[in-house]
């Protein structure tokens, strides 16, 4: 049976709390948006020079103001992250949450977090090193009471874990991945994977280019998941919008999204995440239009 699609939204943490930023998690609650993420960096591309705020602090305060929407990161990364405060840190959100946290989680890359506590830049190779050590650790981390690990990156001595995650038997990762070893994790590890499409097709490939990427990778997650006998129709298939050729264009009619979504929603994708709005930025959109989508496009959708 095919599961119904999810609509969900990412609020960059760019607002001061008391000057729209408690407001704007609200809102989402009440536009019935499943879950709302945010970015989980130091700072971000063209908004470096203003407020960025931290994604945990900010997920708290957000599970205080909200009840019933879920709350999670997309993504964390083991650029400035490390497992063993990582993990109190989300044993501590998922409890003043009452279990409503979801981990997005993904290699990290470059940019600004990568060098930010001085260090040099990590190869791609060492970016999938370091992942494929550090989703397992924080798996056992959130899982288990007290963890010891001597790994090659990361280390552990009786790190505690009580009393663990309301979810049982954690909390859900989303792992972001799009090669082999990425793919991996997430069948193994995930109880979602991400995508943002193929990065080579942003700047000069079409939407159909796109939508055909996107159909290799969740055939490739596919097969990930048959080595290791797992159906992978139990893994939600997430997509972030905005970093594919359509860009904003779907954002622009209550139509126009309801057209993506429904494409994308062929191809095996269970959850659309679309930004809040932000004025004078790449993700700059009419809110109404926003609020449109979130209220009246899954009911199309399923018309």
């Amino acid at each position: 049976m095919t599961p119904p699609l999810r609509l969900s939204t990412v609020i960059l943490p760019v607002r001061r709390w008391l000057d729209g930023g408690r407001d704007e998690w609200q809102r989402a609650e009440r536009l019935g948006f499943h879950t709302a993420y945010t970015y989980d960096h130091l700072s971000w591309r063209t908004f470096r020079d203003g407020p960025w705020f931290g994604a945990v602090p900010t997920l708290t305060a957000a599970a205080a103001a909200t009840g019933r929407i879920r709350l999670g990161t997309l993504v964390t990364s083991p650029n400035f992250r490390h497992p063993v405060t990582l993990a109190k840190d989300l044993i501590s959100l998922d409890d003043i949450s009452g279990g409503r946290v979801s981990l997005g989680i993904g290699a990290g890359g470059t940019g600004f977090d990568a060098t930010a506590l001085g260090q040099e830049e990590w190869t791609p190779k060492e970016r999938a090193d370091r992942f494929a050590e550090f989703v397992p650790l924080l798996d056992r981390l959130l899982s288990e009471d007290s963890v010891t690990y001597d790994g090659t990156f990361y280390s552990a001595v009786e790190a505690r874990g009580i009393p663990g995650c309301v979810q049982r038997p954690r909390l859900p990762f989303a792992v972001a991945a799009t090669g082999p070893r990425g793919m991996r994790l997430a069948a193994r590890h995930g109880q979602a994977w991400v995508t943002t499409g193929d990065p080579k097709l942003f700047e000069t490939g079409t939407p159909e280019q796109s939508r055909e990427a996107i159909r290799g990778q969740i055939e490739r997650l596919g097969k990930a998941c048959a080595e290791i006998g797992r159906e992978a129709s139990g893994v939600e298939k997430i997509l972030l919008t905005g970093f594919t050729p359509d860009r904003g264009g779907p954002m622009e009619s209550l139509d126009a999204f309801v057209d993506f979504a429904g494409r994308h929603f062929e191809l095996g994708i269970t959850e659309i995440v679309i930004h809040a709005p932000i004025p004078d930025s790449d993700f700059a959109a009419d809110q109404g239009v926003f609020e449109r989508i979130a209220t009246e496009a899954l009911t199309q959708l399923r018309t």
